[in-house]
């Protein structure tokens, strides 16, 4: 199974990221959540500290360009196959970061690119 980091998670039921969780694990997705509280999602545990995960296929990005400066190294050092922007995610900065080490980037919707099966 392809891991998916869903960076900005969120136990609320009417955010994108905890609906993105839910896509993702209905998907077949090894899905790891990052987010403020700690708690659970569809059985997706969500954590709040920085925790390194190998071959980590995307990092799915719903937190504003100013709450992602923190969690650059991070991104980084996961090397993962790409980074999506959800929309309000977009980041000029970080996207100039990703190209300079070879990290894949779009800006999408992952709960549309699910729904299309490209994601």
């Amino acid at each position: 199974m392809k891991k998916v980091i869903v960076l900005g998670a969120s136990l609320n039921t009417s955010r994108y990221s905890n609906m993105a969780i839910k896509k993702l694990k209905m998907n077949n997705y090894n899905v790891y959540a990052l987010g403020n509280s700690e708690g659970e999602v569809e059985g997706v545990k969500l954590f709040s500290e920085f925790k390194m995960i190998e071959e980590v296929y995307a990092v799915t990005i719903y937190l504003n360009p100013f709450n992602q400066k923190q969690f650059y190294n991070y991104i980084l050092d996961l090397k993962p196959g790409k980074v999506v922007f959800n929309p309000g995610a977009e980041n000029r900065e970080l996207e100039l970061i990703l190209q300079e080490n070879a990290i894949q980037f779009e800006r999408a919707c992952s709960l549309v690119l699910l729904s299309l099966n490209s994601f």
